[in-house]
């Protein structure tokens, strides 16, 4: 189900009723710096801003937390998440000292683009190490914001050689709750690591509407 980006429309409770879990899609939007504090290091007319999903997607965070229901974050999707529980983001990572430029080619083919381009270094014991069964993997590399602090609830899973987090946990939710700043849905089948992600998430769907047919 896709959820329209309407939160002045729409019941998110309503909507999340109808959901077995919550996934957060990557997107060419970055999310409105005044969410985290910080003002704009570009020139709004040159910026790809989306207020609406903004809005809507930081209550939907909020409130699958508090009914437990899964949720799994891609890109953007991190990027939310840390904002939803209080953390901040580099606008530009690429321009900040000491971290690699992680934007993909824009001049090359979807394959090149989205194909490997750095290692990761898994969190040992973390919940996407336990999923996946590796200490290190190589991932794709799509976006040019990335996280600076780290929300206070939030458990890093994987950090990039740069030492940007690359993944993120929340331990004290009551269901599965992942989110990773690489595009594990680009092509799973060709990608165990990935695929044991988005399998990862699956199971916890399952579970959860599990939890709902026995109520």
């Amino acid at each position: 189900m896709i959820l329209p980006a309407l939160p002045k429309r729409t019941d998110p409770r309503q909507l999340l009723a109808h959901l077995d879990g919550l996934l957060l899609t990557g997107g060419y939007s970055n999310i409105l710096p005044h969410l985290y504090g910080q003002e704009s290091q570009e020139a709004e007319e040159s910026c790809l801003r989306d207020p609406e999903r903004d809005a809507s997607n930081l209550q939907l965070i909020e409130l699958a937390i508090e009914m437990g229901m899964p949720i799994f974050g891609i890109c953007r999707g991190l990027q939310e998440l840390n904002v939803a529980l209080g953390g901040t983001l580099f606008q530009k990572v690429h321009e900040t000292p000491g971290k690699m430029d992680h934007r993909e080619d824009k001049e090359g083919t979807l394959d090149e683009q989205y194909g490997p381009a750095h290692p990761i270094t898994l969190t040992r014991g973390g919940l996407l190490a336990q999923i996946s069964g590796v200490d290190e993997a190589v991932v794709n590399s799509v976006h040019g914001q990335g996280i600076d602090k780290l929300a206070p609830r939030l458990r890093a899973e994987a950090v990039a050689p740069d030492g940007l987090i690359e993944a993120v946990s929340l331990p004290d939710a009551k269901a599965f709750t992942l989110a990773v700043q690489f595009h594990p849905e680009w092509k799973p089948a060709q990608n165990p690591f990935a695929m044991s992600i988005l399998k990862g998430f699956g199971d916890a769907c399952r579970r959860y509407a599990q939890t709902k047919v026995n109520r």
